[in-house]
């Protein structure tokens, strides 16, 4: 279940940057690591259920790794394990791997501060429209 532990991360730095404003919504760069974005869409609506992230639209940019053939020179994604471990063209295992293994929470879009929305409700429910760019979620680079 290892999409659900990278949802409920999304999930949790969107919340915490958020800071009590409402999140329409979040894109998310996810290099490195084979991923069904219909997974990671449904998982990110679960984790998000009762915050202030639910409803919030989902914008996931894949990088995958790349991989290069040291004896013939090829080069290509890394679509699934095997292409990690040997060249798709030639066979060979002297392969170079590369690309960036990580995922980052690029941007969110919120609420602007001091318009409540629902009056009567959370404080955290607020509209408007302010985003909050490029802060790295976690991982390697």
């Amino acid at each position: 279940m290892h999409e659900m532990g990278l949802c409920e991360a999304i999930v949790q730095a969107a919340v915490k940057r958020a800071d009590g404003r409402r999140v329409h919504g979040a894109r998310v760069r996810v290099g490195g690591h084979p991923v069904d974005p219909e997974v990671i869409d449904q998982g990110f609506r679960l984790a998000a259920a009762g915050t202030v992230v639910e409803g919030a639209e989902l914008d996931l940019v894949l990088e995958p790794l790349s991989v290069r053939c040291r004896g013939c020179g090829t080069e290509a994604p890394a679509s699934d394990a095997t292409a990690l471990t040997a060249c798709s063209r030639c066979g060979a295992v002297d392969i170079e791997v590369t690309g960036r293994d990580d995922v980052v929470l690029e941007s969110i879009t919120v609420d602007a501060p001091g318009q409540d929305r629902y009056p009567d409700k959370d404080p955290e429910r607020q509209q408007g429209d302010q985003r909050e760019d490029d802060r790295p979620l976690g991982g390697r680079s």
